[in-house]
């Protein structure tokens, strides 16, 4: 996304607002409707972040026990919506499935 510097230095309010639109994009899309409102939010939170992220950051976020927010990632790998990032047995790390 090119960005001359002399519209950042004249007009940085307009600029930001172009920035903000344009990720505001990608950030906002639709989730599936059958979701529970902590899957959707998941699944938000997987679209803000761009890599893996564990359960404990999503517990924190969701301000959930660390188990509750496993119990949320493994129904969401079923649902094919996450996929394990790395861990084979115990699983570490979760990505958003693209």
């Amino acid at each position: 996304m090119p960005i001359a510097y002399l519209s950042i230095t004249d007009e940085p309010k307009r600029c930001q607002q172009f920035v903000l639109s344009f990720s505001g994009k990608f950030i906002a899309m639709d989730v599936p409707k059958n979701l529970t409102w902590l899957e959707a939010e998941t699944i938000r939170y997987a679209r803000r972040i761009p890599r893996p992220f564990t359960p404990s950051e999503l517990s924190s976020h969701l301000q959930i026990t660390d188990q509750h927010a496993r119990r949320i990632l493994h129904k969401l790998v079923e649902h094919q919506l996450l996929f394990v990032a790395s861990g084979r047995q115990l699983y570490r790390s979760y990505a958003l499935r693209t």
